[in-house]
């Protein structure tokens, strides 16, 4: 049977609560945040650096949990591989979410090995029907899995398939269509790639329904001439800003959060960012923009080599 001809009661869910404006809970602010109170609404981890017997990572995440709304978000779920699901990470991945009981679990829509090698990478998907069947199929043995449903995130990329048959944003909206899962839309992620593919990332926002984003991603990126790398070393450039107000404008309130993993500020950089979040999310709602800003990164140069198959 076809994905597509299974009547699953997931897609009628709703939107997760709304949770505010977070940041991503790094081992050099694990003093801080413990030591009082702060700015931000909550946090996410990344799963796999606490699928672990014990230790201080437990420790912190257990205080951190008892005061904050915490998600997990992965990034070895490789779900768009043709390996067999790692059954083994599911189970870890299922006790640490049944432990701490986070807001929603995620990953990203892209594989990250095949053959049993881990490229370390989070790498695009042919878009394809086929590869679509495949991917539906697997969301829906991982929500069975963790019996809850999870989100997927659209990753940054730099190659292109010649055999896709659909943009991203198609086989994006229609895996969450299928098998009822949400989306984690990165606003970053989405501006990089269409500087490196050449698509208005305007249009990508217009394609994907608004009910199944259940969380903004923000970061920072490098240029490097030819090509804008997702880096997560720098602070969010006015012009993803300026996408995010649009986002905000087509899905309303979603939670944000601000993504910053190398070259790594203190702590109240990432608040001062999240409160930059948090006030362009109000006020985008309050004066209730009708349509995205003009000049928000519209045509963009491609950059990135396509390839096989």
């Amino acid at each position: 049977m076809s994905p597509r001809d299974i009547a699953d009661p997931q897609a009628a869910r709703e939107r997760p609560p709304f949770l505010g404006h977070g940041v991503g809970l790094r081992r050099d602010h694990f003093d801080r945040v413990l030591s009082g109170p702060t700015g931000v609404d909550w946090f996410e981890v990344i799963s796999e650096n606490f699928m672990v017997e014990g230790g201080r990572p437990l420790d912190v995440l257990t205080r951190v949990r008892e005061r904050y709304p915490v998600v997990l978000h992965g990034v070895s779920l490789s779900i768009g591989s043709t390996d067999p699901l790692d059954e083994a990470y599911l189970d870890r991945l299922h006790a640490l979410a049944r432990r701490f009981e986070p807001a929603w679990v995620s990953d990203h829509l892209c594989w990250t090995g095949v053959g049993g090698r881990n490229a370390h990478d989070l790498l695009p998907l042919p878009y394809t029907e086929q590869a679509l069947d495949h991917v539906v199929r697997r969301v829906l043995r991982v929500q069975e899995r963790l019996g809850r449903p999870i989100a997927l995130e659209n990753v940054s990329s730099y190659v292109a398939y010649r055999r896709s048959e659909m943009p991203e944003w198609e086989f994006l909206a229609e895996v969450a269509r299928r098998s009822g899962c949400g989306i984690l839309l990165d606003i970053n992620n989405i501006f990089v790639s269409s500087r490196n593919h050449g698509f208005d990332p305007r249009t990508y926002l217009n394609h994907i329904p608004p009910a199944t984003v259940w969380q903004f991603h923000l970061a920072g990126h490098s240029n490097k001439g030819t090509h804008l790398l997702d880096t997560h070393d720098h602070a969010v450039i006015d012009e993803v800003w300026g996408l995010y107000r649009g986002a905000v404008t087509r899905f309303g309130a979603v939670s944000s959060l601000i993504e910053w993993d190398d070259r790594i500020p203190p702590f109240e950089r990432l608040e001062n960012e999240s409160q930059r979040a948090r006030a362009i999310h109000d006020e985008t709602l309050e004066r209730g923009a009708g349509r995205l800003p003009a000049g928000v990164a519209g045509s963009a140069r491609a950059a990135g080599p396509e390839t096989g198959p």
